[in-house]
């Protein structure tokens, strides 16, 4: 069974799932990465030269495999939630948290995370941005609850008391 993490981009996902999976003895998978391993470029590159409906169609093949894995956690993408059939994954595979944090929080992360600084990520709105985090969070934020089995308000709270939360709430000893 894999627990997976839920979240838009800079809510802490890799950061607890790095920590989760130390703590479990379990296998650590950050779906973003394992795309651009297989694409052979960054999802920045993946957009550019083949388009969101190419990513979204790699990362609904990649979430497949993943959930099916035993004793793993899983980051995945902040948007992975938008395609049903990953929804129904997620939902029949295991535990999935979601890390819900502001659109301050995620601003600040967001700014200081090197992959943003490596443009390795793109914009998904016309500038990006605010803007882009407030009506990302307005479509996908429903979303991330009908998935989620447990919540953790990631605003306040270190990686390691997330952690900690998290293995408490779903019991995955």
């Amino acid at each position: 069974m894999p627990l997976t993490l839920i979240g838009y981009r800079g809510c802490g996902k890799s950061t607890v799932g790095k920590l989760l999976a130390e703590r479990l003895g379990w296998e650590f998978v950050d779906a973003d990465a394992e795309i651009e391993r297989r694409a052979g470029r960054t999802i920045r590159r993946i957009f550019d030269e083949a388009g969101e409906a190419e990513f979204r169609r790699l990362e609904r093949d990649v979430m497949a495999e993943l959930l099916r894995r035993e004793n793993a956690v899983i980051a995945a993408g902040g948007g992975a939630v938008l395609d049903e059939r990953t929804r129904d994954d997620l939902r029949e595979s295991g535990p999935v948290v979601w890390l819900r944090a502001g659109v301050e929080t995620l601003l600040e992360r967001i700014e200081a995370d090197p992959v943003t600084s490596q443009q390795r990520r793109p914009d998904l709105t016309p500038g990006g941005g605010r803007r882009e985090v407030e009506e990302l969070l307005a479509v996908r934020e429903p979303i991330y609850a009908r998935c989620a089995t447990f919540v953790v308000d990631a605003d306040t709270l270190t990686a390691a008391e997330i952690a900690e939360q998290i293995i408490s709430a779903v019991a995955v000893t």
